[in-house]
This record gives C-alpha cells, sequence and structure tokens, in this order.
C-alpha cells in the first residue's frame, strides 16, 4: 500500500510538470535573496529606520531592484527627507508600479518587472517640487555607482 501511495505521488508530480511545461511556464530564477531581504521583498516587511545602507548614500549612480537588477531611481533623485529611509521624488520611467494598500490609507510601490515590495509613495507633502516622496527600503535595491555597468535585468514571464 505503501508504495502505491509513493506511485501516485510520484504521477501526480510528473503530472504537474508536464501541465506547466505545456503552459509554456518557465520559473524566472532571480537574484539570490537572503532571510531578510525576502521578509521584506517578498512578503511586503519593512526595515528598520535608520538601518538601511543606502539611507545616507549620497553617490552618483543608479539604484536598481536587488530582486530582479531593474534600474529604479537615479541618484539625481534622491534627497533627505529624514524620514530613515531612503527618499526618491522620481522613478526611472515606469520602472516602478503604484498600488492602494487593502486599508486604502497608503499607496504600496513595487518593481514594476518583478513585484518586488520597495515601500511607499506619499503625496503633497511639500519636501520638494514634484511634491512626491518614494520611502524606499534600503534592502530592496543595490547601488551602482556613475561609471560602472548596470547588470543585466532578470526579465519577468508575463
Amino acid at each position: 500500500m505503501k508504495r502505491l501511495g509513493q506511485g501516485l505521488t510520484l504521477l501526480l508530480l510528473l503530472g504537474l510538470m508536464v501541465a506547466a511545461a505545456q503552459a509554456g511556464e518557465k520559473p524566472v530564477k532571480y537574484n539570490k535573496l537572503n532571510n531578510e531581504e525576502k521578509r521584506v521583498i517578498q512578503q511586503k516587511g519593512t526595515e528598520r529606520p535608520f538601518s538601511g545602507e543606502h539611507e545616507t548614500n549620497w553617490d552618483k549612480g543608479t539604484f536598481i531592484c536587488k530582486q530582479c537588477n531593474a534600474a529604479l531611481y537615479k541618484s539625481d533623485d534622491k534627497f533627505d527627507a529624514r524620514c530613515g529611509w531612503p527618499s526618491f521624488d522620481d522613478a526611472i520611467g515606469e520602472s516602478v508600479k503604484r498600488t492602494t494598500d487593502a486599508d486604502g490609507r497608503r499607496t504600496e510601490i513595487t518593481c514594476n518587472n518583478c513585484g518586488g515590495h520597495l515601500g511607499h509613495v506619499f503625496l503633497n507633502e511639500g519636501l520638494t517640487a514634484k511634491n512626491t516622496r518614494h520611502c524606499v527600503n534600503s534592502i530592496s535595491m543595490e547601488f551602482v555607482a556613475a561609471g560602472k555597468d548596470l547588470p543585466q535585468v532578470i526579465k519577468a514571464e508575463k
């Protein structure tokens, strides 16, 4: 009886693999994340304020998604909001997606390529001429210094 159960389990797994292959689905292999990065990026967590490496990074360059390498923000759009997280008043093109939180009170920002959680966007605070603050978890990003090549973006299957 035990062998029959194992055989059925194996057949079920094989069937699922065949169905996924027929549907043309390929698993996307994003950059490897540690547990804390997974908690923030994949489970929509938040890092402690004033704890992230990019909050006080004023070097010239580009901030990219830690999960998929998509370019998100330019250092020229970064400003000191004194909130404890890196703040930007603009994103690069349409690299960042905005979605209203379930409670309707805040707007979540995610990487438009992989869906990784970045933080939240706030409007009408009067902190910059653009009147926008992307409040981003440092742990959601990597920094590429000006003059260095950006890594290849790991494209999401859509």
